[in-house]
Order: structure tokens, then C-alpha cells, then sequence
């Protein structure tokens, strides 16, 4: 029972929690990543996975957060987002690694591409009196890329083991 509130209820919430959090604030907060963190560990136990799967997992993560951290670094992501990215891959591993960077990647441009025409345009009155508009429209801000990064969590998220869990 507390296995299948966890992967039905927990993943997928903290996920639509980080995307409206960076969209409508650009910041996604530390404790949806130790969320995902705790919550991967309760489900690791609950489930039965072994220390091998754990230690994988645990292995793309820690990669992950390293190449994520370089690109904040560098100021080409937030630290919000390279956080996300680690704990959202701890529950994914290296099996939808790859897939996940895919659709993050793409996802992420497509999301870049539609807010440079968004601050292109002028904002009508009764949206520029909304603060996280003016936000998202200030042409020096940057890309709320928690978006993108769990948009792609929950396009791979359905063909991980998880979802057959119980079944």
C-alpha cells in the first residue's frame, strides 16, 4: 500500500510541483529534491530492490548531479534544476537515462524557443499585472527549465519498472 502511494502519488506530484514552482517562481525548492530522494529510498525498501539496483541507481544519479552541477557552473542552468535532474534520474537510473536527457533536451528547447517569441511580443495589461508574467516575460531572465525536466520525467516515468510493480 505505502509502495503504491509513493510511485503513483509521490513521483509524479513532486514532479507537477517543481514544473508550476519554477514557472511561476524560477526556483524550484531543495526540499522537492530531498522529497524525491526520501521517497525513492522508502519505495527502494518497500519494493524489495536490491543493493545492486540501489547502488546503480545511486551511480546515475551522482553522475548526473556532477554534469549538472558543471553546467551550473558555467550559469547555463540553475541549481534548482541540476538538483531536480539528480533525484528525478535516482528514481529513473542508468536503464532511462538516456531517454530521459532525450526528451529534457528537447522539451528544454522547444520550452526555450516558445518563451523568446513569448518576450518578443508585447504583454496585454491584464496579463502584465501578474508578477510571475512579468517574470517569465523580463527578457534578461532565464528559462524554467523544472519544466522541461519533469515534462521528460513523466513522458519516461510510465516505462519504468515502477509502474509494474504489484502487478
Amino acid at each position: 500500500m505505502i509502495a503504491d502511494v509513493i510511485r503513483l502519488g509521490l513521483f509524479p506530484a513532486m514532479m507537477a510541483f517543481a514544473a508550476s514552482s519554477d514557472l511561476l517562481t524560477m526556483t524550484i525548492s531543495n526540499r522537492v529534491s530531498l522529497i524525491l530522494v526520501g521517497g525513492f529510498f522508502v519505495l527502494a525498501v518497500t519494493a524489495g530492490m536490491s543493493a545492486a539496483d540501489v547502488l546503480s541507481h545511486l551511480g546515475a544519479a551522482g553522475l548526473v548531479l556532477v554534469l549538472a552541477f558543471a553546467l551550473f557552473a558555467r550559469g547555463w542552468i540553475g541549481g534548482g534544476d541540476a538538483k531536480l535532474a539528480a533525484a528525478t534520474v535516482l528514481w529513473l537510473g542508468f536503464d532511462h537515462l538516456l531517454p530521459y536527457l532525450i526528451y529534457a533536451s528537447l522539451l528544454g528547447g522547444a520550452l526555450s524557443v516558445a518563451l523568446l517569441q513569448f518576450r518578443m511580443a508585447p504583454l496585454p495589461g491584464w496579463l502584465a499585472r501578474r508578477d510571475w508574467v512579468q517574470r517569465l516575460h523580463d527578457k534578461d531572465a532565464g528559462v524554467p527549465y523544472g519544466i522541461a525536466l519533469a515534462a521528460a520525467a513523466l513522458a519516461v516515468y510510465p516505462h519504468t519498472p515502477w509502474m509494474t510493480l504489484g502487478t
